[in-house]
């Protein structure tokens, strides 16, 4: 996404570019093929590019798209001769269009190392696989109700199947890491540092198999395994964090006294749905009145569990539930809501990953969670059933050990890839491979100071020794943040 400036800012953003163009060694996309451009919430300028892939790769005379990519060029004069990969997650997020937060997140990477950011097929303006309603300020029971969720779903695959690149069949995971490495030539790097996160771990786990030898580190932050299936999986997760939360109430004095009989008004909760409740819509602030169910109540408090600072306010929502206002809980789960407009996922991409490769895995399917039971994966067996699914070969699933220093972060309170994922992998990565747990961390710790910190050391580190001793310790000590109690709340 281009921003415009003034026409004063124009002009002296086109000489710093001049500038960065002439201290950077010759950019190999073959220099004409990059453009300098402005990215949404980027201080500086970057350079942007596509190369040309065959959707189909065993059709090579077949249908092109392009695939597009950014460069944020390092700031120095000698720079690194190895660049960062961010690789987003979703599956279905543009990295192009997260490219503010993620130049901020990575922002000591700039100075010695180009970071860049690939638009994945499916994503951002990468052949992208969007649906009607994917950045729409949809009615709250639209955007709640797993129900419609499939409806639209299904609604959107004719269009998608419309494109001149609608052959859904050929947007996996192993594909998009193929795309990765002919991004790697074209920018003549002998070797990456990948650092992917959440989906985006599985995609470095690929290419890291694929391509071992164009590899120098990887940094998997929230792992997402090949053999992850996904919609069951998150429900035994969610249940597990839930859980979690409710012993940190109960452990803690203020929240104990606040909320005695958490568990039971949980309970009471639940066994009040399906009702009809009047809420405003975050998005719009209209009051509006839906048919709740169990399956989109267990959505919302999922949502919420995801980031520790909201799970911290939910006893105090859901004790508010219980009592008939549902706003609280709303606003929990929307505060961390997908964004919209160019950053929002992309659908048709997600179930295309999705389906292909998630719902045909039988082993990681675990027995139905005691609350949260398989309230996802409902969703995922309705859209599934007609979308269509790429080839998986068998050696996807597999994690061979890895040939270079590897760190994996999972955090303790993390509702979607918690540390039973990641110990998994970092166990057949095997010697080279580092697990770092953030006790009580929630999901995506690369926000955290501390470990921001830990992943720029372990690329940074001159050799793999170095980088697989670092001290990690920092990450223990990050407190789980106090259940919010209502100010002036008498027990």
């Amino acid at each position: 996404m281009r921003r415009r400036l003034p026409a004063l800012h124009r002009a002296a953003a086109a000489g710093l570019t001049g500038l960065l163009l002439a201290a950077a060694p010759c950019l190999p996309v073959h220099a004409t093929e990059l453009a300098p451009c402005w990215l949404q919430g980027v201080a500086h300028p970057a350079l942007c590019g596509a190369v040309s892939r065959a959707l189909d790769p065993a059709q090579p005379q077949g249908t092109h798209f392009d695939l597009h990519f950014a460069v944020l060029p390092a700031l120095a004069r000698h720079k690194k001769p190895d660049p960062v990969f961010f690789i987003a997650g979703g599956p279905g997020q543009s990295a192009v269009a997260l490219a503010g937060p993620i130049s901020g997140m990575l922002a000591r990477f700039g100075n010695r190392r180009d970071i860049v950011l690939v638009d994945q097929r499916g994503t951002g303006r990468s052949a992208p696989l969007r649906c009607a309603d994917d950045a729409a300020e949809l009615p709250l029971a639209d955007s709640v109700d797993p129900v419609r969720q499939a409806q639209r779903a299904r609604a959107c695959l004719a269009r998608l199947q419309a494109l001149p690149y609608g052959d859904l069949r050929h947007f996996t995971t192993t594909l998009a890491a193929q795309d990765l490495d002919a991004v790697r030539e074209a920018l003549a790097a002998p070797r990456v540092n990948l650092v992917g996160a959440s989906y985006g771990t599985r995609v470095a786990l690929e290419y890291l198999r694929r391509f071992p030898t164009h590899v120098r580190r990887v940094v998997l932050d929230g792992v997402v395994p090949p053999d992850m299936a996904l919609p069951w999986a998150s429900a035994a997760d969610a249940q597990a964090t839930f859980d979690a939360l409710l012993q940190a109430c109960a452990g803690e004095a203020a929240c104990r006294a606040r909320y005695p009989r958490l568990p039971e008004t949980w309970a009471t909760l639940l066994a009040s749905l399906p009702r009809d409740v009047t809420v405003p819509n975050p998005a719009t602030g209209r009051d509006e009145t839906l048919r709740l169910t169990r399956d989109m109540l267990l959505g919302l408090v999922r949502a919420a569990l995801y980031a520790p600072t909201t799970a911290s306010a939910l006893p105090a929502a859901l004790d508010a539930a219980a009592q008939g206002r549902f706003t609280p809980l709303l606003g929990l789960a929307s505060a961390l809501a997908l964004p919209r407009g160019d950053a929002a996922l992309a659908q048709g991409m997600h179930f295309s990953v999705v389906c292909s490769e998630d719902m045909p895995v039988a082993a990681d399917r675990p027995a139905p969670a005691p609350d949260f039971g398989a309230s996802l994966a409902a969703l995922y067996v309705q859209v599934c059933e007609t979308w269509p699914r790429g080839r998986v070969d068998e050696s996807f699933r597999r994690v061979p050990p890895a040939p270079v220093p590897t760190l994996l972060l999972s955090g303790g309170i993390d509702p979607a890839t918690p540390p039973r994922h990641g110990a998994r992998v970092a166990q057949a990565l095997g010697p080279q491979a580092r697990h770092v747990v953030v006790p009580n961390a929630g999901h995506g710790l690369m926000a955290l100071p501390c470990v921001r910190d830990l992943v720029f050391r372990f690329v940074d580190a001159p050799d793999d020794a170095v980088a697989l001793q670092l001290d990690t310790s920092c990450a223990r000590d990050i407190p789980r943040p106090a259940a919010f109690v209502p100010p002036g709340a008498a027990p």
